[in-house]
């Protein structure tokens, strides 16, 4: 499953296409002095945007991606089939997410392949986040069933949010059923990397 993604796009351009769906977004703990990135990585600190103090407000803030499991493995994607989803919802921002398919013959890498979304430079990532004793708030994507370009290349499929549905993700009243389901055909773009 998904356990790398990109945010080439600038935090600009981030806040434009909030303001596009009218969510003021602000920055409680500072702008993050974050540049371009080819790969986000499990552990690694990255944006996370949540519900603000009033409606229609959101946060961007930063934080770490994946919380320890039981077992002490890291928890970076989470099953949404059958939660609600009452309280921790997040956005994850980004503009292009990877999967890998059986190994590259003669070689020990796997096949490496990007997802974008056509017309779109950033999107947004269901995400949930939980207070851990030891590391603070940490995210992880939410996960389904696999829409139709995602089903030839993984079991799975992170929750792409259209932008419509971003103010109501961030609304823990929002049925998550109505909100967690597979891309639509032709939603996804996707490129060989390796």
């Amino acid at each position: 499953m998904c356990n790398d993604y990109r945010l080439k796009v600038d935090l600009d351009a981030i806040a434009r296409d909030f303001d596009g769906v009218k969510i003021r977004l602000s920055y409680p703990e500072g702008i993050p002095n974050t540049g371009p990135r080819e790969d986000i990585r499990i552990t690694e600190t990255a944006p996370m945007i949540r519900a603000g103090a009033g409606g229609g407000e959101a946060e961007l803030v930063m934080r770490r991606w994946s919380w320890p499991g039981p077992s002490g493995k890291p928890v970076y994607n989470f099953r949404s089939e059958g939660r609600t989803f009452k309280e921790g919802r997040v956005l994850i921002p980004t503009d292009g997410f990877y999967e890998f398919t059986d190994q590259v013959p003669k070689a020990k890498l796997k096949h490496k392949w990007l997802f974008t979304i056509k017309d779109h430079d950033a999107f947004m990532i269901a995400g949930i986040v939980r207070t851990t004793p030891d590391l603070g708030d940490c995210f992880t994507l939410l996960t389904t069933e696999p829409g139709p370009d995602m089903a030839p290349y993984h079991s799975r499929q992170i929750v792409v949010l259209p932008r419509g549905d971003w103010a109501s993700w961030l609304d823990p009243s929002v049925p998550a059923a109505d909100l967690l389901r597979p891309a639509p055909a032709g939603t996804l773009e996707v490129a060989a990397i390796r």
